[in-house]
């Protein structure tokens, strides 16, 4: 299986890796990689986001997730970020596009953060906080979806996967009890 996952996955996880590696007195985490404008409007896409949402990204990097949910499909969003340098990046890219009153971001270990609110939750994290995050996602209540860009999570099957350019875009819906 692991073989199979670096295979299939190798060029994704070399790139992490690397940024791990350079991060690592950063703590734990995953590093920011940006997501491509193409790959994040799939992630949308395919999680059917619109202006009843609230879509929340855990790792929201530059906040450009939240902030296309907001621009392009008229949701609300809250972005999750521990570097206090991205959580300023991402506020500054929300007031450039014009989105600052439909969207937050706030500076909170991902793990932490209350996720009852969110409609949407959007994640391009590490395999192993996606497996970690995975109880609490499929504790929230029925019908929120997850939408992962490049990594599923372990044994859970995903509703959805598509790819584009390159990448993989993997969508849960969370069931009932």
């Amino acid at each position: 299986m692991l073989v199979r996952f670096l295979f299939m996955h190798g060029s994704a996880c070399a790139m992490l890796s690397a940024a791990v590696a350079a991060h690592a007195a950063d703590g734990p985490g995953a590093p920011f990689i940006p997501t491509p404008p193409a790959v994040v409007a799939e992630m949308l896409r395919v999680a059917s986001v619109g202006a009843s949402d609230v879509v929340y990204d855990l790792g929201s990097g530059d906040g450009r997730i939240v902030i296309a949910a907001a621009k392009e499909h008229g949701a609300r969003g809250v972005g999750i970020e521990r570097d206090p340098e991205l959580v300023a990046r991402a506020v500054a890219n929300a007031e450039r596009a014009g989105v600052a009153d439909r969207v937050k971001f706030v500076r909170q270990d991902l793990f932490q953060a209350d996720l009852a609110e969110a409609t949407v939750i959007a994640l391009y994290l590490l395999p192993a906080m996606n497996d970690a995050l995975r109880p609490r996602l499929q504790g929230l209540r029925p019908g929120t979806r997850i939408v992962s860009h490049d990594f599923a999570m372990d044994d859970w099957e995903p509703d959805h996967v598509s790819v584009v350019q390159g990448k993989r875009v993997y969508l849960w819906i969370v069931r009932g009890k």
